[in-house]
């Protein structure tokens, strides 16, 4: 499935966009049922977790409960300042979620059909994968004006293996712009920036911390955008810099994402994201 080109430019990259990946008609199909989610999703009984990506005035991740169990299940996350000093939402609901997750992949019929199949398989053994492992899926949503940006950082830090082994799956549901908030990357960056901190349950507690270096120096510099067409595939190498800047736009942007690891690796129990005997990580 992968051409001997594109799996060395992935290697030197540590990053590769496939155009057309999937079709137009199916893109159109996933957003729809991601505005079903978003239109159908009830306030009621709702913690009203906001997703932070540690760029607003508190640095915390989220890390309640709500957010720790949402392994084998589909949750939805606000984005950060959607509520006012009274607690009361600034915009429609359906406008004020960032993501839903971690589930989806096995929970939705539509996102299941999608993600788990063989040519899935076979990419990854094209990339190298031995015993593949999907878990965190997730549906991102930069709505017009209020998508907030994703700072820099490394997919590996979260989902954390020895040897290290994720690898990003992003597919985007719309035309993603430098305007709408694409993904940007520092090529080559998976061979010279090493993992140095990972996101982990506190063990003081309930939440969620970071262990390891503190500050992640980045040389904006070398960062190279990707704007990318719906219906491209983005594969992400997980120790490969990358961040998205915020939608100021009047169009949205929405992506459906989903990380594979190597299942002969170690999978720290120590990670945020934890299988359970009711939905361990999916065999691909």
């Amino acid at each position: 499935m992968l051409t001997k080109e594109q799996f060395e430019k992935f290697q030197n990259d540590g990053y590769l966009v496939i155009k057309d990946f999937f079709s137009g008609e199916k893109a159109q199909e996933l957003k729809e049922r991601a505005e079903t989610l978003l239109n159908e999703f009830s306030l009621e009984g709702h913690p009203m977790t906001q997703f932070s990506t540690g760029t607003g005035k508190s640095e915390s991740h989220v890390g309640d409960d709500y957010f720790l169990t949402s392994g084998d299940k589909i949750r939805f996350f606000f984005e950060e300042g959607a509520f006012n000093e009274k607690g009361e939402l600034k915009v429609p609901k359906e406008r004020a979620i960032n993501k839903i997750g971690h589930g989806l992949h096995v929970l939705d019929p539509l996102f299941n059909e999608f993600s788990v199949n063989k040519n899935m398989s076979d990419l990854t053994s094209d990339l190298g994968f031995s015993s593949p492992k999907l878990l965190q899926s997730m549906l991102i949503f930069k709505q017009p004006y209020i998508g907030g940006p994703v700072p820099s950082h490394q997919d590996s830090s979260f989902l954390y293996t020895e040897p290290l082994s994720a690898v990003g799956f992003w597919f985007a549901l719309e035309d993603c712009t430098e305007q709408n908030g694409c993904l940007g990357f520092i090529p080559g960056s998976h061979k010279d920036t090493p993992v140095t901190r990972r996101f982990i349950r506190d063990p003081s507690g309930s939440g969620t911390t970071f262990m390891g270096d503190d500050n992640f120096i980045v040389d904006e510099s070398r960062y190279v955008m990707e704007p990318v067409s719906l219906g491209s595939l983005v594969l992400i190498h997980g120790s490969t810099i990358h961040k998205s800047a915020p939608n100021f736009s009047e169009k949205s942007r929405f992506i459906y994402t989903f990380h594979v690891i190597e299942g002969e690796a170690n999978y720290p129990e120590n990670n945020w994201l934890q299988p359970t005997k009711e939905m361990p990580f999916t065999s691909l």
